[in-house]
């Protein structure tokens, strides 16, 4: 997702930095230097930042100030949108990719009611997209979130939601999707688990009840917390760790860098360095900071392993149980309505999966 931002939008009329007023008769090579010149007055030099914010520079004298957040989080916005009005920068990059994407332009209450409403169609869809395994995990953590959400009254990703808002106000600010497709994480994630430990985190996920305040969730942003949670999880999956974090911090760490490159002044086509801001979780700042100067190669990390046998067994066995129900619900229906639902082009694409992978 790449956006150019340099008119405002309706949201612009409850944000204290409106774009002034075009002069009438203007050109739009003159219209695009005002601009220009108006984000230069507006960009602070030596910014007083939230101390969630780190600044990390790269080669060319671009500069990343890094916001570090937690999901759940009102203070996270705040510092979201103090540290995009200071820097005004060339470039917005989130942590979201482009199957998350849909949460950045719902309003809360919608979210809100996503987010607790886990059903059948979400499940199908997880399913179809991830496949068995992936997209049953897929669906338990969907729980976790569905349970904090209930838990604080507070749709995730607001802090998101913020930069994008925010991105949308500084003249020819660009938007950048962050993060790694969440299908190659979980595919990846669930791949690296052993059968026990697949159970385990199932088990775990499945009970989860644990009331979190929303003094909890700011705690998160506390590094000496959020470590030591870290090496809890370290210890009990280290696999899943590996997949979920490490990878991602690569992931993230490379497309932070490719956003914070010299860009093009569009007023006379100079490269200047640029000015970026990247919002992600905060227990993916020591990791971007730990890789930001490494040589990196994501296309390791990008890889897939076909499902093993043992996989398709336990995938079957599922399917299995699933056209046992659906036939009971034929033949309970009358031969008449199971022969419809049976046509159906859905319960033929399911029915279609059912076939061993290649040996």
């Amino acid at each position: 997702m790449d956006q150019a931002n340099t008119s405002e939008d309706e949201s612009t009329k409850d944000h204290p930095e409106e774009h002034p007023a075009i002069p009438p008769g203007l050109s739009d090579g003159e219209t695009i230097e005002l601009l220009w010149q108006l984000r230069a007055q507006r960009r602070q030099a030596s910014p007083k930042l939230p101390e969630t914010v780190t600044c990390l520079a790269a080669p060319d004298g671009s500069l990343l100030y890094l916001v570090g957040t937690a999901h759940f989080s009102d203070s996270s916005k705040n510092d979201v949108a103090t540290t995009i009005r200071a820097v005004q920068p060339d470039v917005v990059v989130v942590e979201l990719c482009q199957y998350r994407v849909s949460m950045l332009k719902m309003d809360e209450n919608t979210l809100l009611k996503e987010a607790k409403d886990i059903n059948l169609e979400k499940v199908q869809q997880a399913i179809k997209q991830n496949g068995v395994m992936s997209g049953l995990m897929q669906i338990l953590l969907l729980k976790v979130s569905a349970h904090i959400t209930e838990q604080l009254g507070m749709a995730p990703g607001g802090e998101f939601r913020e930069a994008f808002k925010e991105a949308g106000h500084v003249p020819f600010c660009k938007f950048h999707l962050g993060d790694r497709p969440i299908p190659v994480t979980f595919k990846r994630a669930i791949a690296a688990l052993s059968l026990w430990q697949k159970a385990r985190l199932a088990w775990g996920l499945c009970f989860l009840s644990d009331p979190i305040s929303k003094e909890d969730v700011e705690k998160c942003k506390q590094k000496d917390l959020l470590e030591q949670t870290m090496s809890e999880m370290i210890g009990e999956f280290p696999a899943l760790h590996q997949t979920i974090v490490a990878e991602r911090d690569i992931y993230l760490t490379h497309t932070l860098r490719q956003a914070t490159r010299c860009v093009e002044a569009p007023h006379n086509s100079q490269k200047v360095p640029a000015v970026v801001v990247g919002v992600v979780g905060i227990g993916h700042v020591p990791g971007i900071e730990k890789n930001w100067e490494k040589h990196l190669d994501i296309n390791e990390i990008m890889s897939v392993a076909p499902p093993s046998r043992l996989s398709w067994v336990l995938g079957t066995v599922i399917k299995g149980v699933m056209v046992g129900i659906l036939g009971y619900t034929c033949y309970r229906a009358g031969r008449s309505i199971g022969r419809v639902v049976l046509s159906m082009p859905t319960v033929q694409s399911f029915l279609a999966t059912l076939k061993p992978p290649p040996a």
